[in-house]
């Protein structure tokens, strides 16, 4: 499967320069790992977000996200975006800024 490259140098462009984030080909797509956790990624044309299991049902209520479900049953505290939502920068930035706050709240790997 491919990936949106588009979508991905966004969101490096809202990552910036960290030593901390790498990227991994992961689910079919292109992941954001902090600290050895992904924490973001894109799959298709749609952005994947680790929200973690106490954010996700204020995660869910926003604008084109739905549960993450790869193999038929929804990871939780992981959503899906997509649709003309990313194309809003505001909107892309909640999204890497949320999951990257989750990922840094897990130990290193």
């Amino acid at each position: 499967m491919t990936y949106d490259e588009g979508l991905a140098q966004r969101i490096r462009e809202q990552l910036g320069e960290r030593p901390d984030i790498t990227e991994k080909r992961m689910f079919g797509g292109l992941s954001f790992l902090l600290g050895g956790h992904m924490s973001v990624g894109v799959v298709g044309d749609e952005l994947i977000a680790r929200v973690g299991p106490d954010r996700a049902e204020e995660a869910l209520a926003r604008p084109e996200a739905r549960p993450m479900d790869f193999t038929g049953r929804p990871m939780r505290g992981w959503v899906t975006v997509g649709g003309p939502a990313l194309a809003e920068d505001s909107v892309l930035r909640h999204w890497v800024t949320t999951a990257v706050a989750f990922a840094g709240t897990l130990p290193s790997k």
